[in-house]
């Protein structure tokens, strides 16, 4: 619903640790279990890799529950993984990404047990040769081999309680038999996602306030096919159906609203109140089918692989939003406006993908490839707004449909060159050059300029982005290495959707078919003792950084008219440069014979922000206070932070079926965007009980109910803006789970689909 706008795409995307999407960037398939014998872990070239042997926590333990305590991986919001220093993290399986919908991405890596995982690879920063945007890591699960032909599944059943009940389903299975092998899932579940407010906004002349709850129910189901057939001892051939559908109906919002203001004839405050009584029907649909071949070319492990992709993407939106005017008692009085909202957006995509790497005898490695995404969105929305005593016909202003149609093709190629020079010294460079083509139109104009200048959008660009990684084992117990990459940040296709999600009257966010991409460059400097201590340090410059920006006050329209009421507008843009700056110290060890397992960070981290916005970009309205000052928003403010992380396993018995979980973040406050972002942090408790294949488990998320967000800005104008956002993280899940068949099948050859780059655009 509009929360996730408000919440989830403002404030999460600024914090190093919390978590939010996002986003379909998460991807990856069902793993059976993990053991660890010992820990190792180590830097390789372009990555840290973490070898798992028999680990006394694995056994029914769930996917996500092992990569948890995976060294430099972290979860905050218990939904979503990432790693220390990144904006995002990617799943890949083998070196190849998921071609699973990520809504459904957070079901399967807690339904699913782990159980056929050799190592777990960190990439903090990717080489070329990976189609990944912004600041973005790789997390590469590698499964065991020697696995044996059968059938193999799992059921999970889980039941959660935070603010209100929520229940989720999963059945997994997966089938080999010689050449030929399958595997599918299914899951689905529902659930009420309960968020309180508080808004605060204005300055001493004038203000807004609006507390209340939104409450947004969810049902849930999905699931994926995929059939892998070995066509000779060289080539394979794969097919992949991922599906997903999501049906929010009745989601609602109620705040009460305050506002005041100063009247200059009678020199003094005058306090109105309003409710917002918002109701919200939407449903979506996400289908991708994914064509892969694949063609060993050597005995060197020189390979073809060729992708072909459609993905159709489908949101049907509605919504009824009210403005009653009310008492100081909050109790309605008379309907003021309602404004109906029709707002859908479909997606279609067609990509293809051509990766070669050629192996030599010498440890030198040369990749090439390229890639093409052709992606076309329609968006036929409606905007009505009726006031009270309105005459028809309506105003213009009043009756706003629009349809915003954008194309956009997108060329990539790369190339990189790896090499081994000794058993102490490796490196690896490369390139991406990516040309990108988009053209949006509207059939309505944006703004009430008469030329209509915002009825076509063009977007043309090209991008040269190198990378660089050098590693250098010192000796058996030191290691250094140093990482460089650029990357690109384009818009998600919501974000340049130019719709308004309206939360009350005169608060709501902006989309913005203005927004162009941005770009991240990012540096890394690690240093690895005993491959169980580390110190990891980071810079990201962000470029035209893509955030949304609070403008607030009267708004003037191009043409000099002054609005009456003091609005509030998130605005999606390009938002000035951004830098962060981290350090992170880490530790990644087992003690007293393993009945403690350990992954401990803590680290610092400094923002910079250099960001100013004094017109919003869809209509060209400028902003003045009370008494016709110009008013702009900007953001110079550097904050340091402090960041702690540690995920801590005991075992309560020789036998090895009793565990406790105790797991902990907190995170300093920070400067973001829209301002001051207050500390964060959360307790998290876990009993879990093995008994032959059946696993029995308690988690209680937020013990101490400290992961509530805060954030508040000051302007040297005068103006404020504080919110505060509690989305009842504290809470408690149950779960069941029970393998069954042969735990040694092999698993079907994971695909990274041609179109998985696209969906980490779509909502």
């Amino acid at each position: 619903m509009k929360t996730q706008i408000l919440i989830a795409a403002i404030f999460f995307s600024g914090l190093t640790f919390a978590q939010e999407k996002k986003s379909d960037t998460l991807k990856t398939k069902s793993i059976e279990g993990v053991t660890l014998t010992k820990q190792v872990f180590k830097k390789q070239s372009d990555r840290f890799v973490y070898d798992v042997a028999a680990s006394p926590v694995t056994k029914g333990n769930t996917t996500f529950d092992i990569l948890k305590q995976t060294p430099l991986l972290s979860s905050t919001d218990d939904k979503t993984l990432k790693i220390a220093g990144k904006n995002n993290a990617l799943i890949y399986i083998n070196g190849r990404k998921s071609n699973m919908d990520a809504d459904s991405l957070v079901q399967f890596l807690k339904n699913t047990p782990a159980e056929n995982i050799q190592k777990i690879e960190v990439i903090t920063v990717p080489g070329s040769e990976y189609q990944v945007e912004s600041s973005d890591g790789i997390i590469n699960i590698v499964l065991k081999k020697k696995m044996s032909d059968g059938l193999s599944g799992n059921m999970r059943m889980s039941n959660s309680q935070n603010k209100f009940n929520g229940s989720n389903a999963s059945f997994s299975a997966n089938y080999r038999k010689d050449k030929l092998g399958i595997s599918a899932n299914l899951s689905g579940g529902e659930n009420i996602q309960g968020q309180s407010y508080v808004l605060r906004n204005g300055n001493d002349l004038s203000s807004n306030e609006s507390v209340g709850d939104i409450n947004d129910p969810n049902k849930n189901l999905g699931g994926y096919l995929n059939v892998d057939y070995q066509l000779n001892d060289n080539s394979n051939l794969a097919l992949s159906w991922n599906t997903w559908a999501n049906k929010s109906y009745n989601s609602t919002v109620d705040l009460f609203n305050t506002i005041r203001y100063y009247d200059e004839i009678k020199k003094e405050y005058v306090t109105n109140y309003t409710n917002s009584r918002n109701k919200e029907d939407a449903r979506s649909y996400n289908n991708s089918v994914n064509l892969n071949y694949e063609l060993k070319t050597d005995s060197l492990g020189s390979k073809l692989n060729v992708n072909a992709a459609y993905l159709n993407y489908k949101r049907f939106q509605f919504t009824d939003n009210k403005t009653y005017l009310a008492n100081s008692s909050g109790n309605n009085t008379d309907l003021s406006q309602t404004i109906y909202q029709d707002l859908p957006q479909i997606i279609n995509n067609f990509s293809g993908t051509v990766d070669y790497i050629q192996k030599f005898k010498n440890d030198f490695t040369v990749s090439v490839g390229g890639n093409y995404n052709k992606t076309k969105t329609d968006n036929d929305t409606k905007n009505d707004t009726y006031r009270k005593n309105a005459v028809l016909p309506l105003e213009p202003e009043e009756h706003q449909p629009n349809h915003f149609v954008y194309d956009e093709n997108i060329y990539g190629f790369y190339m990189t060159f790896e090499k081994k020079f000794s058993d102490k010294f490796s490196g690896k460079v490369g390139a991406r050059y990516e040309i990108t083509s988009s053209l949006g139109t509207a059939d309505a104009p944006l703004n009430d300029e008469p030329t209509m200048r915002h009825q076509e959008i063009k977007r043309n660009y090209n991008n040269f982005l190198p990378y660089a990684s050098f590693n250098y084992a010192i000796n058996e117990n030191n290691n250094i290495s140093y990482s460089f990459s650029s990357r690109m940040r384009r818009p998600s296709f919501w974000e340049i959707n130019p719709v308004r999600n309206i939360l009350t009257e005169n608060n709501y966010t902006q989309n913005n078919p203005f927004v162009k991409a941005s770009s991240t460059y990012n540096q890394e400097l690690t240093y690895m003792y005993k491959s169980s201590y580390f110190l990891i340090l980071n810079h990201s410059y962000f470029k035209d950084q893509i955030t949304q920006v609070p403008l607030q006050g009267y708004p003037v329209s191009p043409n000099g008219t002054v609005g009456e009421q003091n609005v509030l507008r998130y605005i999606r843009t390009n938002f000035g440069d951004k830098q962060e700056m981290s350090a992170m110290l880490g530790i990644q060890r087992s003690f007293f014979k393993q009945y403690l397992t350990m992954n401990f960070n803590a680290g610092i981290q400094h923002n910079i922000n250099n960001g100013t916005l004094a017109q919003d970009p869809t209509t060209g309205d400028t902003f003045v206070d009370k008494e016709g000052n110009p008013l702009v928003y900007s953001n110079s403010v550097k904050s340091t932070s402090i960041i702690i992380q540690t995920n801590n396993t005991l075992r309560l018995d020789k036998k090895k079926t009793w565990f406790l979980g105790v797991n902990y973040f907190y995170v300093d406050k920070q400067q973001i965007e829209l301002g001051m972002l207050k500390s964060l942090m959360s307790l998290d408790l876990s009993l879990k009980k093995n008994w032959n294949d059946w696993t029995f488990a308690v988690n209680v998320t937020d013990v101490l109910r400290t992961n509530v967000v805060e954030i508040e800005d000051f302007q040297d104008n005068g103006n404020y803006n504080y919110v505060k956002n509690d989305q009842f993280r504290r809470g408690m899940t149950v779960s069941i789970t029970y393998n069954f068949g042969n735990q040694k099948v092999k698993k079907v050859r994971d695909i990274e689909g041609a179109s998985d780059a696209i969906k980490s655009r779509t909502r």
